[in-house]
């Protein structure tokens, strides 16, 4: 079920990740500069030697199993379950996702598919889609924009669906057995039984809470999914953004090379469509659906086919033509996000630290895409002052 039909199967890969080389260079360079909670690598740090050594011998014995997660609840950029690892499991992980994912799987996606690839991440995507909606505007006086979203991808993703297309590369047994082990560790009791825990006490937080729109807060709590049973990927693993980026592979490629649409972006479980004629864009909603539905995936109600002449989202900011030109701008939801985040980090009228103007500058560079110089201006230049 992969968009290319190439036959070629990889074997004798394991043995990459058990070099202990590799071991070493993926904590240094990777794990340890990235990974937010410094108490972790504080931890893993005063056993250095031996914990690498465990992960040398567990790969080489293949008898690793995924430990637990830590599973937690966060409420900013929004309300959502975050599994996060522990470090030995950070390392395995990103090790399976380089080896045995990225280096295999990323040559056969098309430059449309956006998110998790190097050079190719929201701001590459932003981009490619401004430049379609540009084509069309100089070349049509009205165009047509099919907006598709994807219910739940990442809960929904079906496991045996994954490993097929995964077979498909791979022939190393060894290789297959560990990516899987990875895949299956959803259908843990202990996943849904934390994340209901978590669900029951965040209401209960809330009930305790004095703010009007309390009710809303409890539904989007209480609207947070648990795992089926043969579905979904653990959220927040590496492993699990790269099987989510090639998932629907097929799909990127029949619409490229089989409804011939030029003006193409997805974004994980977003994709933008741009085309001159409204009822071509009716036909290739049917026939994304139908591929969709294939992977046992549903879009959901967002899914909806714009005038040029209509404002669309996508990727947290409002594109629309005023005066011939394209405007870009942040979407409320994420300056209201945006003014928090900022708030927050002033609080204390400290001189901010790295980590923080770290923060700071992510967000600069992702409003730098949209016409939010005022925005800018008055709650980071002002404070800075």
């Amino acid at each position: 079920m992969d968009g290319k039909t190439t036959m070629k199967r990889y074997n004798n890969i394991y043995k990459t990740i058990t070099n202990i080389d590799e071991i070493i260079d993926m904590y240094e360079n990777t794990i340890s500069k990235n990974t937010r909670n410094k108490l972790k690598i504080e931890k893993f740090d005063r056993m250095y030697s031996l914990n690498i050594a465990e992960i040398k011998k567990q790969l080489s014995a293949k008898s690793y199993i995924p430990g637990k997660y830590n599973i937690f609840l966060i409420r900013e950029p929004k309300l959502r379950i975050i599994m996060s690892q522990e470090i030995k499991d950070k390392i395995v992980n990103h090790l399976v996702a380089k080896y045995f994912l990225i280096d295999i799987f990323d040559k056969s996606l098309i430059k449309e598919n956006c998110a998790t690839r190097i050079g190719m991440g929201t701001h590459y995507a932003l981009k490619l889609f401004k430049n379609n909606y540009n084509k069309y505007k100089n070349k049509y006086k009205k165009f047509y924009i099919l907006k598709f979203d994807i219910s739940k991808y990442f809960y929904n993703i079906d496991h045996e669906i994954a490993k097929q297309i995964i077979r498909s590369k791979i022939k190393d047994e060894d290789a297959l057995k560990i990516i899987f082990s990875i895949i299956d560790s959803t259908d843990e009791l202990y996943v849904n039984d934390t994340i209901n825990k978590l669900k029951k006490t965040e209401i209960e937080r809330l009930k305790q809470l004095d703010i009007h729109d309390k009710n809303i807060k409890i539904e989007e709590v209480e609207k947070l999914p648990t795992y089926q049973k043969g579905k979904g990927l653990p959220i927040g693993n590496m492993s699990s953004q790269i099987i989510a980026t090639f998932y629907l592979n097929e799909l990127d490629h029949y619409i490229k090379e089989k409804l011939k649409i030029k003006g193409y972006v997805r974004y994980m479980d977003d994709g933008v469509i741009i085309h001159d004629n409204k009822e071509y864009l009716k036909y290739v909603k049917l026939e994304i659906e139908k591929i969709v539905n294939k992977y046992k995936l549903k879009l959901n109600k967002k899914t909806k086919i714009y005038s040029s002449n209509e404002e669309i989202e996508f990727l947290g900011f409002r594109f629309f033509k005023k005066n011939k030109k394209t405007i870009s701008k942040v979407t409320n939801k994420t300056k209201k996000r945006f003014k928090k985040k900022v708030k927050k980090l002033y609080k204390y009228n400290e001189i901010l630290s790295e980590e923080k103007r770290s923060v700071i500058a992510s967000y600069l560079g992702h409003l730098g895409y949209g016409c939010c110089n005022e925005l800018i201006y008055k709650n980071i230049k002002l404070k800075d002052r």
